[in-house]
């Protein structure tokens, strides 16, 4: 398995924001973002191939329960689904933070952190090439949101920039007969510069007040700005 990156930290986001958690961060990713803050583990992928043991020497190393599969897309990462259990083997709780574009197909999750794309994901042409076609293709998949929510527990997370992109999200879950409780539907704000996110999470905030939605933070940005490794 090529792995990015792995490290101890905070769970900057979603509804386990500030828990201590290991981060194992696979490189390789089915989309192409437009707005990605990791481009090394998606747009230019590189990493190290790893072994599941050296993987796992390496969480047991960290004090830590709460484990977070993240990338990329870690769910197109060979022999995922053999880490996952064997991780839960070992009594950690697992986190999978995923776009919702491959079904879990029985993969072992505490936590399914769905992010869905919404349509300003979809790059350029220009700046992508073939993979603007295909990101449009792939970004948006309700049956398999669907099968993550029937899988285990979930949250879905939208990064937002205004009005339009709620609408969007009300649109594309009701299209999908998508019937999330509003607390489990998070809106984050867009950015990777402290200022810039600070900004832009006041127009977020309002919009959750005003549609019902819960408001999520990138408390690894306010901590630590956007550095590799935390």
């Amino acid at each position: 398995m090529i792995i990015s990156e792995t490290f101890h930290s905070l769970q900057g986001e979603g509804s386990l924001l500030g828990v201590p958690s290991f981060f194992i961060r696979t490189s390789g990713c089915n989309l192409r973002c437009a707005w990605c803050d990791t481009p090394y583990a998606s747009w230019n992928p590189t990493g190290t191939e790893m072994t599941q043991e050296e993987i796992l020497a390496l969480l047991d190393a960290a004090p830590v329960k709460h484990v977070v599969l993240t990338g990329g897309e870690p769910m197109v990462a060979k022999g995922m689904h053999e880490l996952a259990k064997a991780i839960r083997d070992l009594g950690h709780h697992i986190t999978i933070e995923t776009a919702g574009t491959i079904p879990p197909n029985g993969i072992a999750c505490d936590l399914a952190s769905l992010s869905p794309k919404l349509a300003h994901s979809t790059p350029s042409v220009e700046k992508a090439g073939a993979w603007a076609a295909r990101h449009e293709a792939t970004r948006w998949q309700p049956e398999v949101i669907h099968a993550w929510m029937n899988h285990c527990n979930y949250q879905l997370k939208f990064v937002v920039r205004d009005d339009r992109d709620v609408l969007e999200i009300v649109q594309l879950l009701d299209e999908a007969k998508i019937k999330a409780p509003a607390h489990k539907i998070m809106l984050m704000p867009e950015g990777i510069d402290g200022h810039k996110l600070h900004e832009a999470a006041t127009v977020v905030a309002e919009l959750c007040k005003r549609h019902g939605f819960r408001y999520t933070p990138r408390l690894h940005i306010d901590l630590y700005g956007n550095t590799r490794g935390t």
